[in-house]
């Protein structure tokens, strides 16, 4: 009989619940649920919009560097070489001393400065790293140069992520750290550089790329030049060579003086909008048959950033499921209290 009697209480119990979630509207609740699952999941897409500037790298430029001539060594005999791990400016200037080589040019422990007579370094102030596949190119001069110097040169190399340093300048960047990493300093006979470089420790100011001609025409048989060109304002006039033509115009004066001679084009771009940077120039790599080249590397930071992406994507899909089921069971609203079974 007890037994029979606290099975009514429990079914009575049920049923009140059932009609204590029938008062309480299931429509109403239904669509209070929904409108919480709506706003959670606007945040949840935001969020993922944002992420890529979040936990992406800052803004890079692409370095490049080749030369039409071999430097003497095979240990620096590279051809279409990229590497696409993200170099900070004085990570850079120890790549290019050494697997570029430039440690026998510029260096005084190395003399070798027979097998080249100039180093131009060339700073850009546009050409992003995104900008290299994009469809729409802020310079396409630039762009071609770029392009035919890498795959007709040589020797020649390429480093698409090279991130800015607010704190200095890419020129001043670039040659204190050769003079640092070369032990007993720079090498050479004379650092020229232009005036809208901003360089410290430069004992030869052009005034403009018209004195580059000059520069070479005075340069001494056996002795090393290093001239340092930098693009000018973001704001061009209409007068002003792009700097796709300036840099073809210095190959072309280059070519023209007879001199040996290896570039490094480094870009630090003004900071605007920042596109995507995974957008990878792996294009650079192939040889214009459209066979892939064997010195393109992705090395373990190449492959953690893939492995991070992805799981960074895997997350966001798994919270949104839980989220989505965690505001369909707050959607769903419960008595607060039961009645409790009447004793016998």
């Amino acid at each position: 009989m007890a037994a029979a009697s606290l099975s009514g209480v429990h079914v009575a119990g049920l049923r009140e619940i059932g009609f204590q979630f029938l008062r309480g509207d299931p429509d109403r609740l239904i669509l209070r649920g929904m409108g919480r699952i709506r706003a959670v999941l606007l945040a949840v897409v935001f969020l993922a919009a944002e992420m890529p500037q979040l936990l992406g790298s800052p803004v890079t430029g692409p370095a490049f560097l080749w030369s039409p001539q071999h430097f003497g060594s095979s240990q620096h005999d590279n051809k279409e070489f990229v590497d696409y791990r993200t170099f900070s400016p004085k990570d850079l200037t120890k790549s290019v001393l050494s697997e570029g080589g430039w440690s026998n040019v510029v260096c005084t422990r190395e003399k070798l400065n027979d097998n080249m007579d100039v180093a131009v370094v060339f700073v850009g102030r546009k050409l992003q790293t995104s900008d290299i596949s994009s469809i729409k190119q802020p310079d396409p001069s630039l762009i071609d140069i770029l392009k035919l110097s890498f795959t007709t040169s040589n020797f020649s190399m390429a480093f698409p992520y090279v991130a800015i340093d607010e704190q200095e300048m890419l020129e001043n960047s670039l040659v204190k750290g050769f003079a640092e990493n070369c032990g007993q300093g720079l090498g050479v006979n004379r650092i020229a550089y232009l005036d809208s470089c901003s360089l410290d420790g430069g004992n030869k100011k052009l005034e403009g790329l018209h004195s580059v001609h000059d520069i070479l025409a005075s340069r001494i048989s056996g002795k090393m030049d290093l001239i340092v060109l930098c693009s000018g304002d973001s704001k061009e006039s209409d007068r002003t060579p792009s700097e796709g033509e300036a840099l073809s115009n210095v190959v072309d004066m280059l070519k023209q003086s007879g001199a040996k001679y290896t570039i490094l084009y480094a870009s630090r771009p003004y900071r605007t909008t920042q596109y995507p940077a995974h957008l990878a120039v792996r294009f650079l790599a192939e040889s214009p048959q459209g066979q892939a080249s064997a010195n393109s590397t992705c090395d373990g930071v190449c492959q953690i950033k893939s492995s991070l992406l992805e799981g960074i994507f895997v997350a966001i899909v798994l919270l949104i499921i839980l989220i989505s089921g965690l505001c369909c069971m707050i959607g769903i609203d419960t008595p607060s209290r039961f009645e409790t079974p009447q004793e016998s």
